[in-house]
């Protein structure tokens, strides 16, 4: 396998028009060897798209950190709730992931046969990942005071 390293130069000036395209093709091996070439491609494509290149040349795929966050929070709202703990810990990205309000939400969508519009409120206020934790007599409470306290609001309103 090799590594192609392809370019255009685009300019206005006359005499840079008429260059060709260049281009760089290296086995693997020689790839992960040649630092200027690793400085070009980090100057040109960024730091993130050198280290991936470096991993797939090293046999190293992860394709869990690449898969897009819709998928991701998809397959782990499958998981148990120790291994969402678990993969938690795994990254600063799967962190952000495994506490973020979208996963909880479709876990307690999936877990909880009605969700009501005042229980979908509270939860959006509190946070699902709260409000999953939460037990039943403690939501009660809390939607009793919501309600208590719309009441109140409301009879101020007509007054």
């Amino acid at each position: 396998m090799y590594v192609i390293f392809r370019w255009w130069k685009i300019s206005l000036r006359n005499e840079l028009r008429e260059s060709r395209p260049g281009e760089i093709k290296e086995s693997q091996k020689d790839f992960l060897d040649d630092s200027s070439l690793h400085i070009q491609i980090a100057i040109v494509f960024g730091a993130k798209v050198l280290e991936h290149v470096l991993n797939l040349c090293r046999g190293n795929y992860d394709f869990l950190e690449r898969l897009p966050v819709p998928l991701l929070l998809h397959i782990i709202s499958f998981l148990e709730l120790e291994d969402i703990a678990r993969l938690s810990q795994v990254s600063r990205r799967f962190e952000m992931i495994c506490n973020s309000n979208a996963l909880w939400e479709i876990i307690v969508e999936s877990l909880c046969d009605t969700i009501t519009p005042e229980m979908k409120e509270l939860a959006q206020e509190m946070g699902w990942k709260q409000f999953f934790f939460t037990n039943r007599l403690q939501l009660q409470l809390q939607l009793q005071r919501r309600r208590q306290k719309q009441d109140a609001q409301n009879k101020k309103v007509t007054e």
